[in-house]
């Protein structure tokens, strides 16, 4: 049974830093400008006792290149994290906290076993996160369609835009796995077209060849998300790769021009989970 978690006025985030990740500053940002107290802490620091996920309520494991992505994209940090880390994040999941993996963190999230996984099940990795069917990095804008209201981070949101910067991004399941994670509404986006239509794994709609178009998987609570696309980067709206043409046309239509970027809500309901 799952303890409530105490409400905080600024919920402390964790967001993980070590070797080759490297937009953990931005998520630190992101979270802080949502209102987060967000510190950056070294992975080595969590495994020697110098700091402890028992002091934070959210944590977040930003995209790049961990370890150098050798054996496979997050495999080598998921492992350090399950040999080293598992006890204390049992203990953080269980008390109502929060985790987010973003890209490679998405990578991380799912090769530790985390997501996709059974009710009651822990430690077992059901699906992984593939080499793109374009056979080369994608560095794009993509539309997402968000699935449900289970997804705390998602909650509140229908549809995103933001980009996607990866050359292993491609969900994968075996059959049967893959229609449980459908039945149990444990999808949380989609790729999708301008319209908001499911991409039907159709290319550049879905960059990666994505089974069912999955771009982001949550776990049966909704604390826990994993998506490959990057809201850290579309945090204001200046950040949209047409602002201008869009500022331009709020000003015609007398309507206000955006101030915050489509990803920003990712992280205020992080931030609100907790505040509200």
């Amino acid at each position: 049974m799952v303890t409530q978690m105490t409400t905080f006025a600024a919920p402390r985030a964790l967001v993980l830093t070590g070797y080759g990740i490297n937009c953990d500053r931005e998520t630190e940002f992101a979270l802080a400008s949502a209102g987060a107290k967000a510190r950056r802490v070294h992975i080595n620091d969590l495994i020697d006792g110098l700091d402890s996920l028992d002091r934070y309520q959210i944590l977040a494991v930003p995209g790049g290149f961990s370890y150098g992505d050798d054996i496979a994209s997050g495999k080598v940090l998921a492992n350090r994290m399950k040999t080293h880390l598992s006890e204390a994040l049992a203990r953080f999941v269980e008390r109502g906290s929060l985790v987010l993996g973003i890209c490679n963190g998405c990578q991380v999230l799912v090769k530790y076993g985390l997501l996709g996984r059974p009710a009651g099940v822990a430690g077992r990795q059901v699906m992984t996160v593939w080499f793109n069917d374009s056979n080369r990095y994608e560095d794009r804008w993509v539309h997402l369609r968000v699935e449900g209201e289970r997804c705390v981070f998602t909650r509140g949101i229908r549809s995103l835009y933001l980009p996607v910067a990866h050359g292993e991004g491609k969900f994968v399941a075996a059959a049967e796995d893959l229609e449980r994670i459908e039945s149990e509404g444990l999808v949380a986006l989609r790729y999708a077209d301008e319209q908001g239509n499911p991409a039907g794994g159709r290319y550049p709609a879905n960059p990666n060849g994505s089974l069912n178009d999955i771009a982001g998987v949550t776990d049966p609570s909704g604390r826990i998300f994993s998506l490959m696309p990057h809201p850290e980067r579309f945090l204001h709206f200046t950040h949209h790769p047409q602002w201008t043409r869009i500022a331009e046309a709020c000003r015609r239509e007398g309507r206000p021009v955006p101030e915050q970027g489509q990803g920003f809500a990712i992280f205020r309901n992080a931030v609100t989970y907790f505040t509200d």
